[in-house]
């Protein structure tokens, strides 16, 4: 009976995803190619800091494919949500090479994740 109680509420308060588990699906399939912290440098993939709410593309200094920056997606979380399951087929012509993630609990992590982490 105690058990459960706190269960419920961690769920509850955790509807989107679990950033701990975020954290780790990050790190074992973004961090190679992306950083999170402000100012972090860009690697194969831009510094997503701050890419939250803004339009795809418009991290300054990278550089970007024309399908990125034309594609007039604002990150959110149900354009990542999609996105992350197939890059390539929501982004045609990106030069993202990732296969994607298919299970969806993972992308809700890995986005609670990038929520907290790249917040400006």
């Amino acid at each position: 009976q105690n058990h459960s109680t706190p269960i419920n509420i961690k769920m509850a308060k955790k509807k989107g995803g679990d950033e701990k588990k975020g954290a780790k699906v990050f790190k074992t399939k973004c961090s190679q190619c992306h950083t999170v912290e402000e100012g972090g440098a860009h690697k194969q993939g831009p510094n997503l800091y701050g890419f939250f709410g803004r339009q795809s593309g418009q991290a300054a200094g990278y550089s970007y494919s024309s399908a990125n920056k034309k594609s007039g997606i604002t990150w959110a979380d149900d354009t990542l949500f999609d996105y992350l399951e197939n890059p390539k087929k929501y982004i045609k012509g990106t030069k993202m090479v990732f296969a994607g993630i298919k299970k969806a609990p993972e992308r809700k992590n890995l986005i609670a994740y990038l929520k907290s982490t790249c917040k400006a």
